[in-house]
């Protein structure tokens, strides 16, 4: 089981809820079968890690069982929405590298960029690390919670390309092409997110 942080798991929901509304995340809870107890986003903040990677992961499966084809755009807006939530709920020791990270100019901020963000989205150090490849750069997600014991035949961690898209264009006002190359619901041994830099 992977373990996931109750507070993030709770940023989460509340993009989910202000993207689909409150309301219909009940619904999509009850269409994919999961616990209707999901859709109390106080109740989800209060769960232990492993209880939160399992609803993390449920809630992502939920949305795809319920959009089918259209919950790649979902997940991708809720990722956008979730980066702001991270943002605003950084803990107080964050704050500089956020100042930081936000001056630097566009071409060296893209790397620092996905540092903030593997700290702020990693439930333990190390979770997530950034490395560059050649011109382009890449995100690993070592705990890959949303592909936690799923199945499927293509990669399914479009929430993270997401969070990987709006960090970078928040960092440089620019868009990126960002791929997910490998993903634990493939076998992969972790999910894996290329950034093409273009220079």
């Amino acid at each position: 089981m992977v373990e996931f942080s109750p507070r993030l798991l709770r940023a989460f929901a509340e993009a989910i809820a202000a993207e689909s509304g409150r309301d219909n995340l009940q619904v999509i809870l009850e269409k994919a079968d999961l616990p209707i107890a999901w859709a109390d986003l106080e109740a989800l903040g209060k769960l232990d890690p492993a209880a939160a990677g399992e609803a993390y992961a449920g809630l992502q499966r939920a949305l795809r069982t319920y959009y089918g084809r259209g919950a790649r755009g979902i997940l991708l807006r809720v990722g956008a929405q979730l980066w702001k939530r991270l943002l605003d709920g950084a803990p107080l020791i964050l704050r500089p590298q956020i100042a930081l990270v936000r001056g630097l100019p566009a071409a060296a901020s893209r790397k620092p960029a996905l540092d903030l963000l593997a700290r702020l989205f990693s439930t333990t150090a190390g979770d997530l690390t950034v490395h560059t490849m050649d011109l382009d750069l890449l995100l690993v997600d070592h705990a890959s919670p949303a592909a936690a014991g799923q199945r499927e035949d293509e990669p399914i961690c479009w929430l993270t390309t997401g969070l990987v898209r709006e960090s970078l264009y928040w960092a440089t006002r620019h868009e990126y092409d960002v791929t997910e190359l490998s993903c634990r619901a493939l076998g992969a041994q972790a999910c894996e997110f290329q950034v093409k830099t273009g220079a």
